[in-house]
């Protein structure tokens, strides 16, 4: 399982200490910018998409996008 955690700036050094002394967490490193972003990005998508679904908003097709460029 992967879990996400948001520590504030100040406390990263000594949060990141924390978890990779803990024996059952198997890699634990830090976002950079750019992959926070980008994390940021995916998770809007993917609430478009899950209200795409259910009816409540419509999304742009393929052609309407090609046709702003």
């Amino acid at each position: 399982m992967k879990v996400l955690i948001d520590i504030p700036d100040s406390e990263a050094t000594f949060g990141m200490k924390v978890l990779k002394s803990l024996s059952f967490v198997k890699n634990a490193k830090p976002m950079t910018n750019t992959a926070v972003g980008l994390w940021d990005d995916l998770k809007e998508a993917a609430e478009q998409v899950r209200l795409h679904k259910q009816g409540k908003i419509k999304l742009k097709t393929a052609q309407e996008l090609l046709n702003e460029l």
